[in-house]
């Protein structure tokens, strides 16, 4: 078994975009990258998301801002805020924080984004354009699976690659881009949920297992093909004694029993969320290098 080491990888990747902000873009005398996040409310996961995202940017030689606001906020005035970003030329791309309260249409607010500043890669017109593998701003979490497997050299060409979670963010996309016709993907993919008959026995089929049902410790060792690569997208905390914060985290997966059977997995932290957070680094790259056009 090898680890899928998420934290590394991104590391080598931000090291590489680092050095093209130095030598094609600052020395070139050309606009310094920069990424804008809205984060409303006081959710401890945004915050923490958003506060590593400073930290990324920071690393790379990027501008990053941060629009908090309180969880008040009403539609109205969130939308002012995005048509502001939308029109701010010093912004190359942005992201607005999910969850949003309750009384804000999330939708609405997704829609409202520039899709050439949408570097979440969530507005419709870039799915679409995901969908029909034209050039587009890729949801961070499947561009991070996707370049993980191609920086490990997994090869997917003609295997049974099964995703568990039909998540708009993250499994539907996923499915697509593997199943596209492209380097990382003509993949036969399998699509399951909650409706799925008999999944342990899909999942136990796949030659690449990605797992984002959001239900901790689902997937366990008989549910896992002997050799199979294996992708925990899951992310939960759990109360623990032996940690300073007072609780670990833990994916989807039983990693301690599942590992045993796979060829490669990623570990829960530091597998797909350092690549989450890479993938948004590079699509910002991309508007600021304005390589898409609409």
């Amino acid at each position: 078994m090898q680890l899928l080491d998420g934290k590394l990888t991104a590391e080598k990747i931000k090291a590489r975009i680092a050095a093209e902000v130095k030598t094609t873009m600052l020395d070139a005398g050309k606009n310094t990258p920069h990424l804008a996040a809205v984060l409303v409310g006081e959710d401890p996961a945004s915050q923490t998301y958003v506060a590593s995202k400073e930290k990324d940017c920071k690393e790379v030689g990027f501008i990053s801002s941060v629009y908090k606001y309180e969880e008040s906020i009403s539609q109205r005035k969130l939308l002012e805020v995005i048509r502001f970003l939308n029109e701010d030329p010093e912004v190359d791309g942005f992201i607005v924080q999910l969850p949003l309260p309750k009384h804000i249409d999330e939708r609405a607010i997704i829609e409202s984004i520039d899709p050439a500043k949408d570097v979440d890669g969530f507005h419709p017109v870039n799915v679409g354009r995901m969908v029909l593998n034209m050039p587009s701003y890729l949801p961070a979490t499947p561009y991070g699976i996707v370049t993980l497997l191609e920086e490990y050299g997994i090869g997917t060409e003609g295997k049974h690659c099964v995703v568990l979670g039909r998540s708009n963010i993250v499994g539907t996309p996923v499915s697509i881009l593997l199943s596209r016709k492209n380097k990382t993907g003509n993949a036969t993919v399998t699509l399951c949920h909650s409706y799925t008959p008999d999944i342990k026995a899909v999942a136990a089929s796949a030659d690449i297992l990605i797992v984002a049902m959001g239900k901790q410790g689902f997937v366990t060792a008989d549910m896992v093909k002997k050799d199979a690569v294996v992708v925990d997208v899951g992310i939960h905390r759990i109360p623990s004694t032996e940690t300073k914060t007072g609780y670990r985290l833990i994916g989807d997966v039983k990693f301690d029993e599942v590992a045993k059977k796979c060829s490669f997995i990623t570990p829960v932290p530091g597998g797909i969320g350092p690549m989450t957070r890479v993938s948004l680094l590079l699509n910002t790259l991309r508007a600021a290098k304005k390589e898409i056009q609409y």
